[in-house]
């Protein structure tokens, strides 16, 4: 149905009738702020005829509609919407893969062995593939906190000093 074949003048010009009425009956059981908020919704409906709102209202929403059902019901835009998020499972799980090879590169260099700079990595063997993949994760120490050394000691004795000789303590 299109715009043109509603017959909006008597539709909107009985919607505000309606109104009137409401309008009136609340102006006599509420008060006059009821019966006049009342009113300004009754004569909405006309003045949206009268300005042109009401086809431009008609226009966006038959749009929307439009746009939500080629959205919901098109085959093609549900294929992409899967594709996508296979792009971005199959990023999710390189990433996962990428930081596995760069972790054991750095355990290979800190035991003396040589590994491939951070920007390389080399591919492993399928078969050393499965076996990572079969072995539990294990945690790596944590190294320990520095102990302060006698310079970073003398160093906090001098501010100490200035703070003392300025009455801070």
């Amino acid at each position: 149905m299109t715009f043109d074949q509603i017959a909006w003048l008597p539709l909107c010009a009985g919607l505000t009738a309606a109104g009137v009425a409401f309008a009136y009956l609340a102006f006599r059981r509420r008060g006059a702020s009821a019966g006049l908020r009342a009113t300004a919704w009754a004569l909405l409906p006309l003045a949206a005829y009268l300005t042109g709102v009401l086809k431009t209202l008609w226009n966006v929403g038959t749009a929307l509609v439009g746009f939500a059902t080629g959205l919901v019901f098109s085959v093609q835009v549900w294929a992409g919407i899967a594709l996508a998020g296979i792009s971005v499972l199959l990023f999710f799980v390189s990433g996962g893969l990428r930081g596995r090879t760069l972790s054991r590169a750095r355990a290979a260099r800190t035991s003396g062995g040589t590994a491939p700079s951070d920007g390389e990595t080399k591919p492993l063997p399928a078969r050393g593939a499965q076996q990572l993949a079969q072995q539990p994760r294990t945690e790596q120490p944590r190294a320990a906190t520095p102990t302060p050394t006698k310079a970073s000691s003398d160093e906090f004795s001098d501010i100490e000093d200035i703070l003392k000789k300025h009455g801070i303590n």
